[in-house]
């Protein structure tokens, strides 16, 4: 699809405006009659269905807001300059201004502003059913995908489950969370029924239903409804399709895209549509507590293994360290890092992940801004990690659970020793929540973690450090507000029945 979604995006956007709030609402094409009259053949519908899919680029584009920017405001990494009021967040100063809080908002409504008018209007096009019933499950996942990332972050929110009209929905109260999860549930359950298990080539990057499981036991993990959650998780494993890759580094580069590990991903392709993922996660910008918390390759931490020695400490480490981070005194791009890199002047830690950067040979790199690695959303080392969380929250680290956690740490290129047997739950859950920081760190998984279990207002009341312990910014989380994003401000101007999250 990395084509397809280029040449019919622009055709969308100029039919169709999109959003929830007043303002956005408001934007309504003047020529409605074109609008009426688009609707007329499986092309168009094709290129409809293509601007619901756009929407993803932008948030996965430029400083890459629902990546690199949710990984920067966790223990992991920190922002730079605060362009997006990432590090704002980070430091205790959440508020409604913010643009990262505005985009996100602003962004996942106008996805569902073109789902929805899409699912308003494809049954009229002339088409084949079977093509218009997969169209309607593409949609539907992405819907509940734009609901997703609301609900989870700011909680209820107006549901809405049509076309944009300024009359009818712009002064609507948020409706509960519930309401959204269980609408969520419901796009996902259609989503999965009405889409294939997989595309040919021509079509690459579409949702699948191992997508719509895959979000769905997401979904259901966030919530903690275990028992629902093994059950789609197991789903994902039945299709037979999906398998862990053997390298971990070569999982995140350029020549591997699409390989079997990867569920769904949002398309890039140069020239058309690029990203700076080559520049951006080369910043500098990864902090000691990252670094730290991996372990020894004889299972252990930092501070209880025999084998870490702290005038050496890159040696003897779980390999994802070397295989995710640029580290002093390490190989990279055919060189030693010696320090004098720009990223060392920040914290001496990056991350290589999502760069086109290889260790002992010079790799080909993009210019500036010109990156087209495509953000994976969903791969199958989460489904794995799905099931041990869940099966051990619901009946306590049985074998199923060992052998799901186990064989994310085997991976061929990780090698990591098992999970201990013997653990007691709680001790089985850290393992798993340990696990689940160093195999996704740097994909923006880890800040919807530490919010979901309720840790935030430990790990995230903890100065970000650099290599040498200096500190290199403050944190402050207020657990009375911050476990929720506040609702942008204009949204609350302008709607006098959209009630603002406590404490903002």
């Amino acid at each position: 699809m990395k084509k397809t979604v280029y040449i019919y995006s622009s055709i969308f956007v100029l039919l169709i405006s999109i959003g929830c709030s007043k303002d956005l609402l408001d934007l309504e094409p003047a020529d409605q009659s074109s609008v009426e009259s688009f609707w007329t053949s499986e092309d168009k519908a094709a290129a409809a269905l293509t601007g619901c899919y756009q929407t993803l680029i932008g948030p996965y584009s430029g400083e890459g807001s629902w990546l690199l920017k949710l990984e920067d405001i966790t223990p992991n990494a920190f922002e730079i300059d605060d362009g997006s009021g990432a590090s704002s967040i980070a430091r205790g100063d959440n508020n409604p201004t913010l643009p990262l809080i505005n985009s996100r908002f602003e962004t996942a409504y106008e996805g569902i502003g073109r789902t929805n008018t899409f699912l308003d209007n494809i049954d009229q096009v002339p088409m084949g059913e079977e093509l218009k019933t997969r169209f309607k499950a593409e949609a539907r996942f992405l819907r509940a995908f734009y609901y997703h990332n609301l609900v989870e972050y700011y909680g209820g929110v107006p549901l809405i489950l049509n076309s944009p009209n300024n009359n009818s929905q712009g002064e609507l109260p948020r409706d509960t969370k519930d309401a959204i999860l269980e609408q969520i549930n419901t796009d996902l359950d259609a989503a999965a029924a009405g889409l294939p298990i997989s595309y040919s080539n021509t079509d690459a990057g579409r949702a699948t239903k191992g997508a719509a499981l895959a979000l769905k036991a997401r979904s259901d993990l966030y919530n903690e409804n275990w028992t629902r959650t093994l059950s789609d998780a197991q789903a994902v494993i039945d299709l037979n399709l999906y398998s862990l890759f053997p390298s971990y580094r070569g999982l995140f580069l350029l020549e591997n895209e699409r390989n079997n590990e990867v569920i769904f991903d949002v398309e890039f392709q140069f020239p058309e549509v690029t990203n700076r993922y080559n520049e951006l996660f080369q910043q500098g910008n990864v902090l000691k507590d990252l670094v730290d918390a991996y372990l020894v390759t004889d299972g252990q931490t930092i501070s209880d293994s025999d084998l870490y020695d702290p005038q050496n400490p890159f040696a003897n480490r779980d390999p994802r360290l070397s295989q995710t981070l640029i580290t002093i005194g390490s190989m990279l791009n055919g060189e030693l890092v010696t320090g004098d890199e720009l990223f060392a002047d920040l914290t001496g830690y990056a991350f290589k992940k999502y760069t086109y950067l290889l260790d002992n040979e010079v790799s080909s790199t993009p210019a500036p801004g010109q990156s087209e690695i495509n953000p994976i959303l969903f791969r199958y080392a989460e489904i794995l990690l799905t099931i041990a969380e869940a099966e051990n929250e619901l009946n306590g680290p049985t074998p199923r659970a060992y052998d799901a956690i186990n064989e994310v740490r085997n991976r061929e290129s990780v090698d990591m020793p098992d999970v201990p047997p013997g653990l007691s739950k709680e001790e089985f859950r850290e393992v798993v929540r340990l696990e689940r920081r160093i195999e996704f760190a740097g994909e923006g998984l880890y800040y919807q973690d530490i919010i979901r279990w309720r840790t935030a207002e430990v790990s995230m009341n903890k100065d970000g450090l650099d290599k040498d312990g200096n500190v290199i910014e403050g944190r402050n989380f207020n657990p009375d507000k911050d476990y929720l994003w506040p609702l942008p401000d204009r949204d609350i101007l302008l709607n006098p029945n959209l009630q603002q999250n406590p404490g903002y």
